[in-house]
């Protein structure tokens, strides 16, 4: 097996409810507009049910497939069913494997907090939950709504959470300015 990541990632970690899915729903059109081709790739701790029991998709899947592919020309939709009821996490290089890294710029990951990637936090003081940065050295910057004080020294970038064309500039700059060491993962092509 050959090994090396083919696309930069990006992660956003922070804790559930501090603004990750809405930060990013902004911003993913901004990097679309200036030509930037976005994979995405989100973790979840809830059971998912894209499909509709009436949809010939779903039906194939309860049958007892264990993988399926559902193909438009509009997307296509890849399915991994485990009939084995083992309560598994998905890894984050797992995920990434799974992508067509040759339609890709770059990957943002939203969750997998606890993964060994490059990562801006979002955090949302209000929330009283404690920030992740000054245990995780893997966060380059912080997105947050408010000025924090363990920010002011100048060693952590700080990102304007509800400012879309700042945190995507700071995307751009990173894709273009920071090491490969810190965009690229250790990525095991099947």
């Amino acid at each position: 097996m050959q090994c090396n990541q083919p696309t930069p990632v990006l992660g956003f970690a922070g804790f559930s409810g501090s603004g990750k899915t809405t930060l990013l729903e902004a911003v993913i059109p901004q990097l679309n507009a200036v030509g930037l081709r976005v994979g995405l790739v989100k973790h979840s701790h809830h059971d998912i049910e894209p499909d509709s029991p009436r949809k010939d998709s779903y039906r194939l899947r309860y049958a007892g497939s264990d993988q399926l592919l559902l193909a438009t020309a509009k997307r296509h939709m890849l399915f991994f069913e485990y009939h084995d009821n083992l309560d598994r996490e998905p890894s984050l290089q797992e995920c990434l494997n799974q992508l067509d890294h040759s339609r890709l710029d770059i990957v943002l990951v939203e969750g997998f907090r606890d993964a060994v990637l490059t990562k801006v936090e979002v955090h949302r003081p209000a929330h009283g939950k404690p920030t992740l940065f000054s245990h995780d050295s893997n966060i380059i910057a912080v997105a947050c709504d408010k000025p924090l004080a363990s920010l002011t020294d100048g060693n952590m970038t700080s990102l304007d959470l509800n400012n879309a064309d700042e945190v995507a500039s700071f995307i751009r700059l990173w894709l273009s300015h920071a090491p490969d060491t810190e965009k690229y993962l250790p990525y095991c092509a099947k």
